[in-house]
């Protein structure tokens, strides 16, 4: 099965002083990105506890900082970007909600990451993947 032909959209170039988070959440994403999906949501959820929600602005920089300095990232590795784009949000003390589902005809499975109530940065429009897993921000538990 090959690939639907894909063109690259135009990447920012970041500054060498600010490269260091998003390759730091590129590579901790990378093998995040092989768990089984169970595993996965268990370990985004002990990450996302205590943050703060995410703003879309917050969620659509850190996409665009994985987008740019990853290649991988940037193209067909929904996955990793996804994750990649919720752990630098969290290096900050935010989380947007991370999601990943499917649609059925014809059938894609694609993750991605939400803030504010909407899809951010996608290709595709609201409702357009049914969710199957999804993390959202929580608060820790409170002992009594």
């Amino acid at each position: 099965m090959t690939s639907p032909p894909y063109a690259l959209q135009a990447r920012a170039r970041l500054p060498l002083h600010r490269r260091l988070l998003p390759l730091t959440a590129v590579a901790v994403a990378r093998p995040l990105s092989t768990l089984r999906p169970d595993r996965l949501q268990a370990v985004l959820g002990l990450l996302s506890t205590g943050a703060r929600p995410g703003t879309a602005a917050q969620a659509s920089a850190a996409r665009a900082a994985v987008v740019a300095v990853s290649l991988r990232c940037a193209v067909h590795n929904c996955l990793q970007r996804s994750i990649a784009t919720a752990l630098l949000c969290r290096f900050k003390g935010a989380w947007p909600t991370w999601q990943a589902g499917v649609r059925t005809t014809p059938f894609a499975a694609h993750a991605w990451v939400e803030a504010e109530g909407r899809v951010i940065d996608e290709p595709y429009p609201d409702g357009y993947f049914r969710p199957l897993v999804t993390v959202a921000p929580k608060q820790p538990a409170r002992t009594a």
